[in-house]
């Protein structure tokens, strides 16, 4: 019913490997259509959010906010054959389910008041990365132009040394010799 609210559970699959930057991704597609008076759950179809002719298909993004559950889950754990009815959210006169209402309009000012410390958090945490990369950058070039320089003394073969000395040795051993 629009304006009513209801609990949605996802089991979401594990994923094969971890976000590079550890921030969640997910998200979802709500799609809504028009439907007719009196279709039950059974009656809808994926044909019916086909966008042919003059059929229109809302479509929505959801962000998702992962709400880690407490010690004792509050998710019921449902067998294979699906006996358990689904939890409705709105109660038999029509009243919203105080709790949960006061549940999710927690969880979605808390996310607001810690978006600007986040957000602080996130920016600062990438200008120390690409501070640390520019450092790494730098010192990966001052190492190659050591080694070039080290290269360079030992390219011309003898040093100006072994020279002087084999030089000096020739001088005394052609003196002793005369």
């Amino acid at each position: 019913m629009p304006g009513s609210t209801c609990s949605v559970t996802v089991t979401m699959q594990a994923q094969k490997e971890a976000p590079s930057d550890m921030q969640c991704k997910d998200k979802f597609l709500l799609q809504s259509v028009v439907a007719p008076d009196g279709t039950t759950t059974k009656g809808i179809t994926s044909e019916m959010f086909n966008k042919e002719g003059d059929k229109v298909v809302e479509e929505f993004k959801l962000r998702v906010v992962y709400i880690p559950a407490n010690p004792p889950s509050p998710v019921p754990e449902e067998s294979d054959e699906g006996s358990s009815p689904p939890r409705p959210s709105v109660l038999e006169n029509g009243n919203q389910d105080s709790s949960l209402l006061d549940a999710v309009s927690r969880t979605l000012e808390e996310p607001k008041e810690k978006s600007f410390e986040t957000w602080s958090l996130i920016s600062r945490l990438t200008e120390e990365k690409t501070s640390a990369l520019q450092q790494n950058q730098k010192l990966q070039h001052e190492l190659e132009l050591m080694r070039k320089q080290i290269s360079k003394k030992h390219a011309g073969g003898f040093s100006l040394l072994v020279v002087f000395l084999v030089g000096l040795f020739g001088i005394l051993v052609g003196y002793i010799f005369k």
